[in-house]
């Protein structure tokens, strides 16, 4: 049901962020706000981790489920209201509703953990974000039918998407977690650690920092990939395509992803996905081709995947059950926190950094750099404490 979920639901997140940015530039007033919409739906998300992963863990994972899912209709139907009144603000509340949704479509991949076993959580968690790869087909082929179905441009997009979410809650119906009852019962029972102590905590640390620089690159990149794929005199049908293929970059290395974890061990998968997502960046830097776009946006996919999956792993595995609530909310908010940062830059970087769009592109691309530097550094650190520990022992 999870894996449906990912893949009903999720397929209205590609859709948004290839329009979001180009409806935004059609909006807004100065060109460097034109991807506001895509940073005012992670701030959305970031802002409603806090509240929503405590309401779950109190009431339900299927409740926070529905919470989203409600709300990525409204999102979806105040954004189209706001562009059929040509309104910038409208359509900028519009995006902050569906960062709702955004905040709980994140915890499908905690609602996996928590229902597996220790042995199995890896490949659960890798199981549910497969299902994205069907929201990556679904998405996309569905944007190309609706976008220009109407007179006003992407009005079509946002009416999909209000049926999507209709269609998808339906599915937490079905929705049976076997261990959700112990997880509330845990809730009551034992003393959680602060936020801080749970910072302190090097495995916590590690994985939040990872996660937030491989979910924070990975946006920065593929906010401005529309516009840098139009403005370099290619199509709007090459951006959704290039974003398509990204998409599915993203989740097709679900279905393997968990058993490399349990192979290799998890600090190795994350590495990996790092210097992926740097491959990616020296793609895009070498040249503004239709062929380096797709290369470079599928590589900034697996090194996501790798990145993503690979820190939840570690944050899954780092903490008690009566934890869960305050530790999943703390991650996901400071990982779309930074996601909102740079998704916010993405557009500065892209629009206003230089005088021609590949200009733009490249200032995105190289502001990569010190943040891979910093979690390739978190990494080490944490693998020195660790064999440092076992002599120690």
């Amino acid at each position: 049901m999870l894996v449906a979920a990912q893949a009903i639901l999720g397929a209205q997140m590609p859709m948004i962020f290839v329009v979001g940015g180009l409806a935004g530039g059609m909006l807004a007033s100065n060109v460097c706000f034109a991807t506001l919409p895509i940073s005012v739906i992670v701030f959305g998300s970031m802002t409603t981790a806090p509240w929503l992963s405590p309401l779950m863990q109190r009431w339900g994972r299927k409740t926070g489920f529905f919470v989203g899912a409600v709300s990525g209709a409204v999102g979806a139907a105040i954004s189209a209201y706001g562009l059929f009144l040509a309104s910038f603000p409208i359509f900028l509340l519009g995006s902050y509703f569906t960062g709702i949704y955004m905040s709980a479509q994140g915890f499908y991949r905690f609602a996996a953990a928590d229902a597996a076993s220790e042995q199995f959580r890896p490949k659960a968690i890798s199981y549910v974000m497969a299902g994205g790869l069907l929201s990556a087909i679904i998405g996309p082929q569905l944007n190309k039918l609706v976008w220009d179905a109407m007179i006003i441009p992407f009005f079509g997009t946002y009416v999909a998407v209000v049926a999507l979410n209709l269609v998808g809650m339906f599915v937490f119906v079905l929705l049976d977690l076997p261990n959700e009852g112990k997880a509330q019962a845990a809730a009551f029972v034992g003393k959680a650690r602060s936020r801080l102590e749970l910072l302190k905590t090097p495995a916590i640390l590690v994985a939040i920092i990872c996660g937030m620089v491989s979910y924070a690159l990975m946006n920065l990149v593929m906010t401005s990939t529309p516009l840098a794929v139009v403005g370099c005199g290619l199509s709007n049908e090459n951006a959704n395509d290039i974003v398509s293929a990204h998409v599915l970059a993203m989740f097709i290395p679900s279905f393997f992803t968990g058993h490399l974890i349990v192979r290799f061990g998890v600090v190795r998968i994350v590495t990996a996905g790092l210097l992926i997502l740097g491959m990616a960046g020296i793609v895009a830097l070498s040249g503004v081709t239709l062929t380096n776009f797709f290369i470079a946006l599928i590589l900034l996919g697996i090194g996501w995947n790798f990145g993503f999956i690979g820190a939840t792993s570690l944050l899954a595995s780092a903490h008690g059950p009566h934890e869960r609530g305050r530790v999943q909310g703390l991650n996901d908010m400071m990982v779309f926190g930074c996601v909102t940062l740079a998704s916010l830059a993405s557009g500065g970087l892209m629009n206003c950094s230089g005088g021609t769009a590949v200009e733009g592109w490249n200032a995105v691309n190289y502001a990569m750099i010190p943040f891979l530097l910093l979690a390739g550094s978190a990494l080490v650190w944490l693998t020195g404490r660790n064999r440092s520990a076992t002599v120690g022992a």
